[in-house]
């Protein structure tokens, strides 16, 4: 049995080979500009009027995946119906040893609430504060304020499936290894910063990957787990 302590090591290594995060692109930017601009609640509900324009169906976005995983946001950008309202509700989908890489969002806190599987999560404030570590089975939930440090991961071998909700329709998110390792900061001050550890350089940046759907692949540890498992049941 492996501790939190390697658990959690194995995380961190994971977040910084294979940082990924979503980006939601605006689907229709005049809609939106139009929607923010409206003088009145009257204004805005002319600009919306089908009833379509008030659905979000999470299963047919195309970050609706299990392979890893995926984030599916329904905000300004993706819903514009949510312009105004202050809000962002997302679905987050884990496959077998799938996980959130270590991110922030900049403008709003987060209440996750799982509904299928068995997720760790992990979260960091601020200098001086501690790691808050949680297990996530279904019913349960955990906050991660605004601009924390968060990370999970699903460490069963079937798949998990947590809501997320965000007091903000742009909530913004920031994954901490593509920030420091693939964005631009002086590889030499980022070494200085690490106690003049050699870990920015250009093969960590090319370890990272593009943006994608939110989700990576977690430990090798679960991974080589879950695969000792589906051979057992053939």
């Amino acid at each position: 049995m492996l501790s939190l302590k390697s658990i959690s090591l194995g995380l961190l290594v994971a977040a910084f080979a294979s940082n990924v995060a979503a980006i939601d692109v605006t689907r229709d930017p005049a809609k939106v500009a139009a929607l923010k601009n409206a003088a009145s609640q009257l204004d805005r509900l002319a600009l919306l009027p089908d009833d379509s324009d008030w659905l979000f169906d999470f299963t047919e976005q195309k970050y609706y995946t299990f392979a890893p995983g995926g984030v599916i946001n329904a905000n300004a950008a993706t819903f514009p119906a949510a312009v105004g309202n202050g809000q962002t509700m997302a679905i987050l989908n884990l496959g077998p040893c799938s996980m959130l890489p270590m991110h922030y969002h900049p403008r709003a806190s987060n209440f996750v609430v799982a509904v299928a599987g068995t997720t760790m999560t992990y979260m960091f404030e601020e200098n001086g504060a501690r790691v808050v570590t949680q297990t996530l089975t279904p019913g349960k939930m955990t906050i991660f304020p605004q601009a924390s440090m968060h990370m999970m991961m699903n460490i069963g071998c079937e798949n998990a499936q947590l809501v997320s909700a965000l007091n903000s329709e742009d909530a913004g998110t920031m994954n901490f290894g593509n920030g420091i390792f693939a964005d631009g900061f002086p590889a030499d001050l980022v070494n200085a910063a690490l106690g003049y550890q050699d870990l920015a350089n250009n093969h960590t940046a090319a370890g990272i990957p593009a943006v994608g759907t939110g989700s990576v692949y977690g430990t090798k540890e679960c991974l080589a787990r879950c695969a000792a498992r589906k051979r057992r049941n053939f």
